[in-house]
Order: structure tokens, then C-alpha cells, then sequence
């Protein structure tokens, strides 16, 4: 059986995956859902669509290779991490729209939070800062607003979790209610020291422990399924991790120093800062990348919120482009960005700023401005919030990058990929194979499943990708990081003036 299946829950689709055990794609298919935004600044999904989905997902997946149908080792599933759901545990539908991550309504809570001092105690605990893009705040707020919810949080009738937890509960039929390491440590609930949830931070958000999932390590067996009967018999569900560890984990990030950038929606950059947890000073949060036999390896990681989302509110709110696939020769139409500057605080800035208050604005225009240009700023924009935290994250880590790896589908984009290394002045590795958190998931599997028994094994496996190197000067670089620097800066005053 050299075949596994793997679901990519993200965002804005949910993907079904086949790999062989050599770490090859061999096909996929994806189904979008739908993005429900019942106010400014709120952002939901349909939990039962999603599930739906992705039964649909694997069904057509399978359907396209029946000659694979028998031949599955183990399913493996990369989630979109920091959405919550709150889901009956008779039947193990969602009693509410699952609250995700971009989601800024928890922002009360959080600052009533900050005025009361426990910022210390919480980054000290989780790593994390009080940010409503964790699901704290979000699931408090259900809970407030809800209390038919918490009381059956309460009576253990029901049970909350992130979408990992929510379809390895539907998949085996309520048998299995549990989490991985990676996305338990984004919760702000968990303690990423000791592994354990932490009744004082449940206590804070008032969030019932017992209704919180059991965290198991990414490679064990999350239990079996057949899919709701897609499949003859049951397989062995094995391989869970959130979606930018699981990158980190296909790039081989395994040793102290490595660092990637996951270009989806939203990015992560993820430093791996090796087995002993170290807090940042200077707005990098810390997180689990895994856990293996018991050890922990931790993370310094970057967030920006808005960088692929960028890119498809021109295409679907301002209808600037038809396709994300025009975005490169429309900024290469331009010899410059002719002094615009987009700033994507569309749901507030995220680090290092963490300022989720924050309004987004396109700065510099004049008549001569272009949509060229403001296409090339939307792109330049993600570069310039990758290079907000690299510099950051090495600091803090007291390492020297030389090189960072690459993921995701904008990196097809290679004016993108060539002005990251530029900006960073590092060389950018992209990879050939844009779904890496589907592959890391995989791999993670093949160590659960013994068809590896290696991290060191792992490595040999073949890799393929392009390498960027910075054409740009250093001086050069600067000047126009400078002129981002000024435009962030220009936006904070003003949003801090309105607040006056």
C-alpha cells in the first residue's frame, strides 16, 4: 500500500490529495466554500459545508484514480489552524458557524484582557499575545452571546475545537475527539512548557477544559474512517498537523536556523528555535512546530493576515483583475511602484505591530498612478511584511539566516518571489510543489506509520525548487523599505488621531 490520502482544509477551500510514500503528488482536487462575513470585520465558515466538502473532495479524488481505491496506507489531514467549532457530541454537527481565524470580533475582550495586565502571564504560558486571532477570545465571545452553547459545553453535551478536531470527530463517527500539538498551541488556552491545557487560561476566557480536545502527538493514529463510505474499508487517520507547521515540516526545517514563509491567505513565517521555548521581545510569537517522542520543537513565527486575501480582494471587491494569475505581468509593466504603497491592514495589522484596530489604505497616489501600480503595490506589500518579521524573528533567535524556504501557490509568482529576495536580501528556495502543508502532514504520517523511522530519513526524500537570489542593491532595498516603514507609520497616526 504506497499510497496516501491526504485533506488540505484551508481557508478558502478544503483539498483531497494522493501521494505515494516518496512524498510525490500524484493528483488532487478542491472545492471552495463559502466566506460569510455577517459584519465589518467578521468572518465565518459553514462547518457542515466544509465536512461536506470534503467527503465530495475524496469521492471525486477517488473516483479519478479507482485503481488506487485499495491500494490507501492512511489518510492524513493539514487544517487551517486558529478557526474554532462548537459541535453536538451525539451527531457531531456544528451548533454554530464555525468562527475563523481573520475573525476580529474577540477585539473587546482581548483589550479588556491587556488593561487588566495579563499579557505577561499569557505570552509566558502559551507564546502567544493576546490577539483576537487566536480562538480565545472568539469562542468566549460565542459563549457570552451564546449561553445555550455554554451550557452544553458545561453539561459536556457539547465540545469545541479547531477544524482539525471537528472533522477527525466526524470522519470516526464521534470514536475519536482529539487535536495535535501544533494546533492546540494556538488556541491561547494551551501551555506549550508543560503540554498540557491550562485550567487558569480557561478560567480567563471562561472556556470549560472539558470540552477541549485531547492533544496527541501530529504522527499518532487519530483513529479510523472510511469516509462516510467512499472507501470499501477503513483506513487508519495518521498525520494531523495546523497547515504552516505542517510546511515547515515538508521543507525539512528540522534543525535550529531553518525558516520558511507560507504564502496562502494569510503567511506564516516559522524559524525553527529548537527544543527549549524561548520568548521574543519584539512581537514574534512563539508556537510548537511538533512534537516527536515526547519532545517538543518550538518556533519563533511571524503572521501577517492579508497577503494572498490581498491579492483576491482586487480581483473580487475592486474588480481590478479578473485572475490572481494577471497580478504578474501587470506589475511588471511598471519599471516601479511609482511611489504607492498598499497597506493590507484589511483585519488589522498583525506582527510585529499587532495592531488589530488598524484600517488598510493605499498611500502615494498622483496622476500618474496606474492600476499597474497598485497592483505592483499590493504585491510589493507582501514582501514588505515577510521582511517586517524575518529580520525579527533571526534577531530574537540569535541566528543568521541565508536562506528561507518558499511555499504555497504565490509562489508561481516569480516577480514576487525574486522582490522577496531582494527585500530580505536572502536567498528565497521556492518549491516546485505548492502543497507542502498537505506533504508535511504526509510525512508526518509516514513516521507514525513506520514506513520511515527518521527525521534524518526523511531528508533523503527528493526535493525540487527554484532559488531567488537578491539582483537588488542593499541601499537600494532599503530606500524602499524605508518608504513602506513610512507608509505603516503614516496609517497609525492617522488611525490614532481618528481614535482621539
Amino acid at each position: 500500500m504506497n499510497t496516501v490520502l491526504a485533506i488540505d482544509q484551508s481557508t478558502s477551500a478544503t483539498k483531497a490529495l494522493l501521494f505515494n510514500t516518496q512524498g510525490e503528488l500524484l493528483d488532487s482536487t478542491s472545492l471552495p466554500h463559502e466566506q460569510i462575513y455577517p459584519q465589518p470585520g467578521w468572518v465565518e465558515h459553514d462547518p457542515e459545508e466544509i465536512y461536506q466538502n470534503t467527503i465530495h473532495a475524496v469521492r471525486d479524488l477517488v473516483g479519478q484514480n479507482a485503481s488506487l481505491k485499495n491500494d490507501l496506507h492512511f489518510l492524513s489531514i493539514t487544517n487551517q489552524r486558529e478557526t474554532i467549532v462548537v459541535f453536538d457530541k451525539a451527531t457531531g454537527k456544528p451548533l454554530h458557524n464555525a468562527i475563523v481565524w481573520q475573525c476580529r470580533r474577540g477585539e473587546p475582550i482581548c483589550s479588556q484582557l491587556i488593561a487588566e495586565g495579563h499579557t505577561e502571564k499569557v505570552q509566558r504560558l502559551t507564546g502567544l499575545k493576546i490577539d483576537t486571532y487566536f480562538p480565545a477570545s472568539k469562542l468566549k465571545w460565542l459563549l457570552d452571546n451564546h449561553p445555550e452553547i455554554k451550557e452544553r459545553l458545561l453539561d459536556g453535551t457539547a465540545l469545541a475545537g479547531t477544524i482539525d478536531t471537528y472533522l477527525v470527530y466526524r470522519l470516526t463517527g464521534g470514536q475519536v475527539f482529539a487535536t495535535d500539538h501544533t494546533n492546540a498551541s494556538r488556541t491561547l488556552l494551551y501551555d506549550i512548557g508543560q503540554l498540557r491545557w491550562d485550567e487558569g487560561l480557561c478560567e480567563l476566557f471562561d472556556i470549560p477544559v472539558g470540552a477541549l480536545p485531547r492533544v496527541i502527538e501530529s504522527r499518532a493514529r487519530f483513529g479510523e474512517t472510511n469516509l462516510e463510505g467512499v472507501l470499501d474499508q477503513n483506513i487508519p487517520i495518521c498525520g494531523v498537523m495546523g497547515d504552516s507547521q505542517a510546511a515547515l515540516f515538508a521543507q525539512r526545517c528540522y534543525w535550529p536556523g531553518s525558516a520558511k514563509v507560507t504564502f496562502g491567505t494569510g503567511s506564516s513565517v516559522l524559524l525553527n528555535i529548537g527544543d527549549q521555548m524561548k520568548l521574543s521581545e519584539n512581537g514574534i510569537v512563539t508556537t510548537i512546530g511538533w512534537v516527536l517522542n515526547e519532545q517538543p520543537t518550538y518556533s519563533f513565527e511571524g503572521i501577517t493576515n492579508f497577503t494572498g486575501a490581498t491579492i483576491a480582494w482586487m480581483c473580487d471587491q475592486l474588480q481590478l483583475i479578473e485572475s490572481p494569475r494577471e497580478t504578474e505581468g501587470l506589475a511588471t509593466a511598471v519599471e516601479d511602484n511609482g511611489g504607492v504603497y498598499l497597506v493590507p491592514a484589511f483585519v488589522g495589522l498583525s506582527a510585529p505591530y499587532w495592531r488589530p484596530d488598524t484600517k488598510a489604505a493605499i498611500l502615494g497616489l498622483t496622476p500618474h498612478s496606474t492600476k499597474s501600480h497598485v497592483v505592483r503595490a499590493a504585491l510589493e506589500s507582501i514582501a514588505y511584511r515577510i521582511t517586517d518579521v524575518l529580520g525579527l524573528m533571526a534577531e530574537g533567535a540569535g541566528t543568521t539566516l541565508q536562506h528561507v524556504h518558499a511555499d504555497g501557490g504565490a509562489t508561481s509568482n516569480q516577480f514576487l518571489m525574486q522582490f522577496v529576495a531582494d527585500m530580505t536580501q536572502l536567498t528565497v528556495r521556492a518549491s516546485s510543489l505548492p502543497e507542502l502543508s498537505a506533504l508535511g502532514a504526509v510525512l508526518s504520517g509516514t513516521l507514525g506509520m513506520q514506513v520511515y523511522k527518521s527525521l534524518a530519513e526523511l531528508e533523503k526524500l527528493p526535493v525540487d525548487f527554484t532559488d531567488y537570489q537578491p539582483s537588488m542593491s542593499a541601499e537600494q532595498a532599503q530606500k524602499l523599505y524605508a518608504g513602506w516603514q513610512s507608509a505603516v507609520n503614516q496609517v497609525l497616526s492617522r488611525q490614532a488621531q481618528d481614535q482621539k
